[in-house]
């Protein structure tokens, strides 16, 4: 069995290699082309960015709340009980 297994993990590994490896291109690839493909792929890093940010920060606004309202809170029961 294990006989069968290796030549095809051999073959797909050479499939997979042949895929992902580049052939030569043969074409110019201009100052503005450039530019603008690499604002392209900041533009889709810097969204994914913003929403995992935005994600995150619902909760720790909510947290920050919380303890603001609690620290605001403590000092009036002090108050109170001292008049």
């Amino acid at each position: 069995m294990q006989l069968t297994v290796i030549p095809r993990l051999l073959a797909v590994m050479a499939a997979v290699v042949l895929f992902v490896t580049p052939g030569v291109a043969q074409a110019y690839m201009g100052p503005g082309l450039g530019i603008g493909a690499f604002t392209a792929v900041l533009g889709v890093i810097g969204s994914i960015f913003l929403g995992i940010v935005s994600i995150v920060w619902y909760p720790v606004k909510r947290l920050l709340r919380r303890l603001k309202r609690s620290q605001a809170e403590a000092p009036k029961d002090k108050t109170a009980e001292d008049a």
